[in-house]
Parts: structure tokens; C-alpha cells; sequence
């Protein structure tokens, strides 16, 4: 997708006297308009902060997969960025170009991984027998799926780099769109799995008998309470920003949606920084760990259900 392909994309550019009311097109933007500096600045500075402090906070809590998820992100959105500040400078050239759509693309998907582990010791606090899917399946099930999305949207990106034709960048697009369209159902069976998780607990309506310990009743405690949602605000707002790219790249290189700046500021850059701050606030180790007398009483119950699973319940 060089010189050639931008050649190209200019041919479908619109102009100033087009009777559109579409903004005019920047010639020498691959953009379609040149980025603006402050705002890359802006984001960039959010990112770092986020990034740094999610590393400290892995190593002081020692939640090292918050390592390869949120932190991963917000290294992800550190080089898209800077591509974008980049082209701020230099909006004809085509390496930070590429860096940048790659990298804002697939760096969202490590910090929805970081929900799924997050959710998965969600249940093992509440009960397991509430939910459809079992710790460990939440994990086999969703892991997999984010990394066939990340790899998805990661061979279209870079198909799509590469490309030298429009038809090229077209087809590398679609790819894309495949990987989020994916990523997008994956959270939305997520978002249904975790949705009758919490009916299914508020109405005490186990989806199975209780067999172990692992499965019974746990408290619904206010750190928790936070905890969940902390977890839907962030998984609402990559919702949001999943819808955002599914449009943008459903109405191609040379739509009004990508060439739009604020759309791309709003609806990507700042639903991510939403996303990754909120972990950051409402931390996991602070948040989905228990206190000292939760654990005491935790482990009372346990015993007292160990108990009674030794008595047969009747139908």
C-alpha cells in the first residue's frame, strides 16, 4: 500500500467541488486528512500513564497476565500512536501510516482477554454452579477465540500494508473486518454468558447441582460488586468501539467514516483509553482478591457445604 496504492486512492479522493457536503480531502494524507498533533500528543501521554502503572501494578499484586493483556494493549496503542503523531509531521509517509492501522486495530484484543481471566475468577468466588461454563471453559472457550480474532485482524492489517493496488487494500480490509466481526460476537456470547451468570446468582437458579466445593454459593461482597462493574463499563465501551471499526471498514478506504478524524479520536482512541484506565482505577488485585475476613468466611461455608454434599438432596 505505498506510493502506488495512494496513487491510486487519490483517484477517488473528493474534491472540493464535489457536490457532496464531504469535507475535502488532504492529496498528500493517507489519512484522507492530516492528524492532528495535540490530540496524538493527548493520547499518547494517556497511554503511557496507563501502560506504566499497569506494569507496576502487575508486579506489586503479582497478576503477571495483566502483563500480556492490559499492558500489552497499552504497548499496542503507544506504537499506533505514535505512527499518528508521526503523520502529523509527515502525512505522506507510508511506514507510521501502516504502523498506525495495524496497531489501533489489533491492540485492543490482549485488554479483552484480561476481562475473560477477570471473569473467570469472578465465578470461582460466586460459584461456579451458577454459570453455564465452568472456570476453566470460560478460558478454553474465550482465550482461543481472542487470539484467532488478534491473528485475523493481524494477516488482513498487514495484507493490507502491503498491498500496491486498491483491490489489494480492499482485500486485506475485508480480513480485517472478518477478525473484528469475530472479536464482536465473541463478546456479545461473552456479555451473554456473563449476563445469566449474575441472574442466575441474584436468583439463586444454579445451573447444576452443587458437587464441590468450588461450586457453592460465595458472597456477593461490595469489591465485587465494584469489580463486575468495572467489567461491564469496559466491556460496554469496547462494544462501542468494535461497532465503530465494523462500520469503518465495512465502508471501505475511501469512506467517509475512515477519513473522518473526530469519529476515529472518539469512538476508537478514547473508548480504549476508557478501557484501560478502568482497570487501572478498579484493579483486580484490589478489587477481585479477598480481604483477610472474606477469606475466614469463605472458608467456613466451604467447610459447612463440603459437609453437607455427603447428605443426598432430594428432587
Amino acid at each position: 500500500m505505498s506510493s502506488s496504492f495512494i496513487n491510486t486512492l487519490s483517484r477517488y479522493t473528493v474534491r472540493e467541488d464535489s457536490p457532496t457536503e464531504d469535507p475535502p480531502i488532504a492529496d498528500d494524507s493517507q489519512y484522507g486528512y492530516v492528524p492532528q498533533e495535540s490530540v496524538a500528543i493527548l493520547f499518547l501521554v494517556l497511554f503511557g500513564i496507563s501502560t506504566l502503572v499497569h506494569a507496576g501494578q502487575a508486579v506489586h499484586f503479582r497478576l503477571w497476565w495483566l502483563l500480556p493483556t492490559a499492558m500489552l494493549c497499552g504497548v499496542g496503542e503507544i506504537i499506533g500512536w505514535t505512527g499518528r503523531l508521526y503523520s502529523s509531521y509527515s502525512p505522506n509517509e507510508f511506514a507510521p501510516f501502516a504502523a498506525q492501522t495495524c496497531a489501533t486495530i489489533v491492540s485492543p484484543t490482549p485488554l479483552l482477554a484480561a476481562s475473560f481471566l477477570i471473569m473467570e475468577r469472578v465465578v470461582q468466588r460466586l460459584g461456579a454452579s451458577y454459570s453455564r461454563l465452568t472456570p476453566k471453559r470460560y478460558l478454553i472457550l474465550f482465550l482461543p477465540c481472542d487470539l484467532i480474532a488478534l491473528v485475523v485482524q493481524g494477516v488482513g492489517g498487514g495484507l493490507a500494508s502491503a498491498a500496491k493496488t486498491l483491490d489489494g487494500a480492499n482485500q486485506g480490509a475485508d480480513i480485517m473486518l472478518y477478525g473484528i466481526a469475530f472479536q464482536f460476537a465473541v463478546i456479545i456470547i461473552f456479555t451473554i454468558l456473563a449476563m445469566d451468570f449474575l441472574q442466575r446468582y441474584i436468583r439463586d437458579k444454579p445451573v447444576r447441582r452443587v458437587i464441590d466445593a468450588d461450586s457453592v454459593r460465595g458472597d456477593l461482597t461490595l469489591r465485587l460488586k465494584i469489580m463486575l462493574g468495572a467489567l461491564a463499563f469496559s466491556t460496554t465501551v469496547l462494544v462501542v468501539r468494535s461497532i465503530y471499526r465494523l462500520i469503518e471498514l465495512s465502508d471501505g478506504w475511501t469512506g467517509r467514516i475512515i477519513r473522518t478524524e473526530v469519529y476515529f479520536n472518539v469512538l476508537d482512541g478514547a473508548m480504549i483509553t476508557l478501557a484501560i484506565f478502568t482497570l487501572n482505577f478498579i484493579h483486580p488485585g484490589i478489587f477481585l482478591m479477598p480481604t483477610l475476613s472474606e477469606k475466614g468466611s469463605e472458608g467456613l461455608t466451604n467447610s459447612a457445604h463440603s459437609a453437607m454434599e455427603l447428605v443426598p438432596v432430594s428432587d
